[in-house]
């Protein structure tokens, strides 16, 4: 297991919007992060749309990535979500997520 932390931004201007969305991510989705190794996934956001994920991987944040890459459902998640980040044209949400490096942990 490895513990995984990640940076985003959401946009300002669609920041509730994001809030609901997230309230109801499609059962599929949820099945899918399960299938390739998310577990305890946590997303915080601050109020200028920055957006930190954590999740505890089951190798690793590449093959966890992968792994969605190979889900239909992940396709139809990242295109449905990518305007509501600040990332290059013609990316997706998860081709963007910047992995931090983690420095310290507390059993």
């Amino acid at each position: 297991m490895k513990r995984v932390g990640f940076l985003l931004k959401v946009r300002e201007e669609f920041i509730e919007e994001y809030k609901t969305h997230h309230q109801n991510v499609w059962k599929e989705m949820k099945t899918a992060l399960l299938k390739h190794g998310w577990r305890n996934y946590s997303l915080f956001i601050r109020t200028d749309g920055l957006l930190f994920g954590y999740f505890e991987a089951r190798e690793s944040f590449a093959k966890s990535l992968e792994g969605m890459e190979t889900e239909e459902i992940n396709t139809d998640w990242q295109e449905f979500m990518s305007p509501y980040f600040e990332i290059l044209e013609s990316s997706v949400p998860d081709q963007s997520m910047l992995e931090l490096e983690e420095v310290f942990h507390l059993d």
